[in-house]
C-alpha cells in the first residue's frame, strides 16, 4: 500500500503553530486514517438511532438501547485503564479497531437482510460497549505516544476533536440522505468497512514505547492506586466530577434527537441529519477555536463557561418548535459540549504521570461514556413521562447548575494545579509571583 496519501504534509503559513502536532508523522498518519473512519462511526450512531424509532416509536426504547451500549464501558473500563497501563497500546488499539469493524458489519448484514429487531439491536449495542471499554482510554493513552513533543500535545487533542467534528458534520448528513433514499443497513456497512483505514494507518506508524517502571502488584491492586489518585488529587477528581454531570444530565440529549425530528419538528430522517449537523458545527467551531491556540493557558475557566453554555442552549432547545432556530441552538449546545470535552481532557492529560496515564484516562471513560447510559435511561424515562422538550430543559438546568459547582472549586483547583505547570514549564514562579493575579490569569 502506497503511504504518501495517508501521510499529508504538515502545514505552514501564518497560522502554522494551529497544526504544529502533524509535523509528526504518527499523528498525521493517525489524522487520516481516523478522519475516514469517524465519518462511518457518526453515520452508525444516527442509523441506529432511527432503526431503534423506526422499529418501536418508543423514546423509552431509545434511552433503554443507548443504555445497554454504554453501561459496559462502566463496569469494564477500570478493569481495561490497568490492561492499558500493562500492555503494547498501539496492539490494543488495533484489535479494538478489529472487533468495532466485526460489530457494524453484522449490523449491516442483519439490517440489509430485513433480519433485525430490536434483540439484535441491544445486542449489538451491548458488543460495542464493551469494546469502546478498552479503546476509549487506550486511543486516550495512546495520545501521547503519537506527538513528537509533549508541548504539542494540547494541539493534538484539539486537532483530534476538530476531525471528530468534521465527521460530526459530515456524517450525520450523509446518514440521513441516505437513510431517506434506502436503508440504515448501508450506513452501517460504511462505517464496517471504513476501519480498513485506522488500522492500515496503525499498522504503518514507528512507534517508540517508552519506558516506564511498570508496577509488580496485582490487578486489583493496581485499580486501587489509580483510584486513589484520581480520588485524592483535586484537580483531576473536580474536573472528572463536572465530567460526570454534563455526562449524566447532558449528553443523552442525543438519545432524543428522533423524536424531536419526528414529533416535536414533523420531519423525517433528514430532520435529524440537519439537527445533528448543526450540533456538528458548533463542536468544529469550538475545535478549530482551541486549535488556534498557542498553550494551555486559560483552558480551567473554559470548563465552566462551556458548561453553563451547553446547559442554557438545551433549555432554550426544549423550548423551540421551529426548525431554524433548532439548529441556531444546536449549534450553541455543540459549542458548549465540545469545549467543555476538549479543555478537560487537555489538562488531565497534562497532568497525570505516565505510569497512571492509562488508568486514569479509564476513569475519564467513565466520567465521559460510563455515566451516559444511566443518563439516556434517565433521558427516556423523562421524555415517556414529560415529554422530550421538558425532559431536555430539566436535563440542561442540571448542568448549569454543575458549572456554577465548578467555578465555586477553581481557587483550589488552581493552587493544586500550579507546581505541577511550573514543572513542565507552562509557568514560570517568576512570572507568576511577579504580577498580582498573575496565578488566577494563567489559568
Amino acid at each position: 500500500m502506497a503511504t504518501a496519501p495517508l501521510i499529508p504534509a504538515a502545514p505552514e503559513g501564518r497560522y502554522a503553530h494551529a497544526w504544529r502536532a502533524l509535523r509528526g508523522r504518527n499523528f498525521r498518519l493517525f489524522f487520516s486514517g481516523q478522519s475516514i473512519s469517524l465519518i462511518g462511526t457518526w453515520m452508525t450512531r444516527v442509523a441506529t438511532s432511527w432503526l431503534v424509532y423506526r422499529l418501536t416509536g418508543s423514546a423509552l426504547l431509545l434511552g433503554t438501547v443507548s443504555f445497554a451500549g454504554q453501561i459496559p464501558t462502566f463496569l469494564i473500563a477500570p478493569f481495561a485503564g490497568v490492561l492499558v497501563d500493562r500492555m503494547d497500546r498501539r496492539k490494543v488499539l488495533i484489535a479494538t479497531q478489529l472487533a468495532a469493524m466485526v460489530q457494524s458489519l453484522l449490523l449491516a448484514g442483519l439490517t440489509l437482510t430485513h433480519r433485525i429487531t430490536i434483540h439484535e439491536v441491544v445486542a449489538l449495542s451491548v458488543l460495542q460497549g464493551v469494546v469502546n471499554s478498552f479503546d476509549m482510554p487506550v486511543r486516550q493513552s495512546f495520545m501521547v505516544q503519537m506527538v513528537d513533543d509533549r508541548k504539542d500535545l494540547q494541539n493534538a487533542i484539539a486537532i483530534n476533536s476538530s476531525m471528530v467534528n468534521v465527521a460530526r458534520l459530515v456524517g450525520p448528513s450523509i446518514a440521513g440522505i441516505v437513510i431517506s433514499l434506502s436503508s440504515e443497513g448501508w450506513c452501517f456497512l460504511v462505517d464496517g468497512l471504513s476501519y480498513i483505514a485506522v488500522v492500515a494507518s496503525l499498522l504503518l506508524m514507528r512507534i517508540s514505547v517508552p519506558k516506564v517502571a511498570r508496577a509488580t502488584t496485582g490487578m486489583l491492586a493496581q485499580m486501587r492506586e489509580g483510584w486513589d489518585y484520581v480520588s485524592t488529587f483535586r484537580p483531576i477528581r473536580t474536573i472528572l466530577l463536572m465530567f460526570a454531570v454534563v455526562s449524566l444530565m447532558g449528553w443523552p440529549y442525543m438519545v432524543l434527537m428522533p423524536v424531536f425530528a419526528g414529533q416535536v419538528l414533523h420531519g423525517g430522517a433528514h430532520t435529524l441529519g440537519f439537527l445533528m449537523g448543526a450540533a456538528g458545527i458548533g463542536s468544529l467551531v469550538s475545535a478549530f477555536s482551541l486549535v488556534l491556540r498557542r498553550s494551555i493557558k486559560g483552558l480551567l475557566k473554559m470548563i465552566p463557561i462551556a458548561g453553563a453554555t451547553f446547559g442554557l442552549g438545551l433549555v432554550a432547545f426544549g423550548f423551540s418548535h421551529v426548525m431554524w432556530l433548532s439548529m441556531l441552538l444546536m449549534v450553541v449546545v455543540g459549542w458548549g459540549m465540545m469545549q467543555g470535552l476538549t479543555a478537560s481532557n487537555t489538562i488531565i492529560q497534562t497532568l497525570v504521570p505516565e505510569d497512571r496515564r492509562g488508568r486514569v484516562m479509564s476513569y475519564y471513560t467513565m466520567a465521559f461514556v460510563g455515566m451516559a447510559p444511566f443518563g439516556s435511561l434517565l433521558a427516556g424515562t423523562l421524555a415517556h413521562t414529560l415529554g422530550a422538550p421538558r425532559a431536555v430543559q430539566l436535563t440542561g438546568a442540571c448542568c448549569c447548575i454543575g458549572a456554577f459547582w465548578f467555578l465555586r472549586q477553581m481557587p483550589a483547583v488552581r493552587k493544586d494545579m500550579r507546581p505541577i505547570y511550573e514543572q513542565l514549564g507552562i509557568l514560570t514562579p517568576l512570572a507568576a509571583d511577579a504580577v498580582p493575579g498573575a496565578e488566577a490569569a494563567a489559568k
